[in-house]
């Protein structure tokens, strides 16, 4: 569909046309219409599917048809909630750049810089505040921040949050706010307690989901490389031995995965940082900056924390862990061969994976070719192999005490090695 197709105002049309939106992406399409009428909504999305724009847009129109909008001093309007600095800051750049043409104010405020600019531009007045949670609270505890007129609550990337350990300071935003008002979430997953989240805001609110992609593109050589779980890590080193790989985003599907590997790398003289949910904010920013400069070149992150990166000319992808849905492998390898540059996705596959690994090859209706020639390959995996592993395994395993939907630890006699305990999530 068209955005000229749908009732925005010619004001956002404008700024729209502008910035080269003609079409619109299938989050768009479907969510702007119920949110302009002012529908409570949910909405399950990956980053890169056009949801800011689904959620700016239709807001920028209801408020600036409010006879509210030349009330002066501005009052808070709409309240947008983002984990990071770095979503925050593009969310805001977003509100300004549609609604350049209307008369509303935007202000984005977070944690670990200076609060004296952010607490100046609220004394000032806007109408549309762009938050991280921490902040967010702190600011509103020290009466810098009047709720009382919200007339539209966002939470975007809310599983992002859970994983951040940030929804305990969202549900007290929420307990804030006033009756009345128009919610609207934004996931890529609906995990439990994200679900029990929304049925405690909303009854009854339009669900809307975006279909994952299914395909990879062509400027991307896909690789696999069949090896034993505990030599994942010393084939790694290996293969960033060679300079030729500029850069590379390491994927694991753990934290303290992550944070194994990058350790590892840099006891090997490579370069490395890791980034995921545990990390500070400014810690997260700075593996970031550090990465995008060239002052590093492995990044090693998990599959949430991986949402904010836009890096251009990323050379190689590495999935260290095959992950346990499919789409998640196509969305991973994207980061590379971006606009039609060549990039490289290399896969580790274990005994226990060759299930996601099978799984993975029928959505993208292609086998990915496997690298035979490396220090650390074993022989073809049959699948009596791969019983015998997932039975010894299935044997191993003990719930752990810390047990929270299903999640588990494997115990096994080697347990007392750090470096070959995983941790399963």
């Amino acid at each position: 569909m068209l955005f000229e197709n749908l009732e925005i105002i010619k004001p956002i049309q404008k700024a729209l046309k502008e910035e080269g939106y003609k079409k619109t992406t299938p989050i768009q399409e479907k969510s702007i219409p119920y949110i302009l009428d002012g529908k409570d909504l949910v909405g399950c999305a990956q980053t890169g599917t056009g949801k800011t724009a689904a959620f700016a847009v239709p807001i920028l129109q209801n408020l600036s048809k409010d006879k509210k909008v030349n009330k002066n001093p501005r009052t808070i309007r709409a309240l947008v909630l983002a984990p990071t600095r770095e979503l925050a800051i593009q969310i805001g750049e977003s509100f300004e750049c549609y609604g350049k043409y209307i008369n509303l104010k935007s202000a984005v405020i977070f944690g670990g810089v200076s609060q004296n600019p952010q607490t100046k531009a609220l004394r000032e007045g806007v109408d549309i505040l762009i938050a991280t949670p921490g902040r967010m609270l702190d600011l509103f505890n020290q009466k810098y921040i009047d709720l009382r007129n919200i007339e539209c609550f966002v939470l975007d990337e809310a599983d992002r949050m859970l994983d951040m350990g940030m929804i305990h300071d969202v549900k007290k935003i929420i307990s804030k706010l006033p009756r009345g008002r128009q919610n609207l979430l934004f996931s890529a997953t609906m995990p439990s307690e994200i679900t029990k989240l929304v049925d405690s805001i909303v009854k009854d609110p339009i669900r809307v989901e975006v279909t994952p992609v299914s395909s990879t593109v062509d400027t991307i050589t896909q690789e696999v490389y069949h090896v034993r779980k505990k030599q994942k890590r010393s084939l790694l080193k290996h293969l960033l031995k060679d300079e030729s790989i500029e850069s590379a985003l390491v994927f694991s599907t753990t934290k303290r995965g992550a944070n194994m590997i990058a350790k590892d790398l840099v006891e090997a003289g490579i370069e490395a940082e890791a980034i995921h949910g545990n990390k500070s904010q400014n810690a997260r920013q700075r593996a970031l900056s550090n990465f995008k400069e060239g002052k590093i070149r492995v990044l090693v992150a998990t599959d949430i924390a991986a949402r904010g990166i836009d890096v251009n000319e990323l050379s190689h992808v590495f999935n260290y862990n095959l992950p346990d849905v499919p789409e998640t492998y196509v969305h991973r390898i994207g980061r590379t061969g971006r606009a039609g540059a060549k990039g490289v996705a290399i896969s580790f596959c274990d005994i226990e994976e060759t299930k996601s690994l099978k799984a993975i090859e029928k959505l993208i209706h292609k086998e990915i070719p496997v690298v035979e020639d490396h220090p650390y390959k074993i022989r073809h995996i049959n699948e009596d192999e791969v019983k015998k592993e997932n039975t010894k395994n299935n044997y191993n395993k003990k719930p752990s005490s810390k047990r929270q939907g299903g999640n588990w630890r494997y115990s096994n006699n080697r347990r007392k090695n750090n470096s070959t305990k995983q941790i399963k999530k």
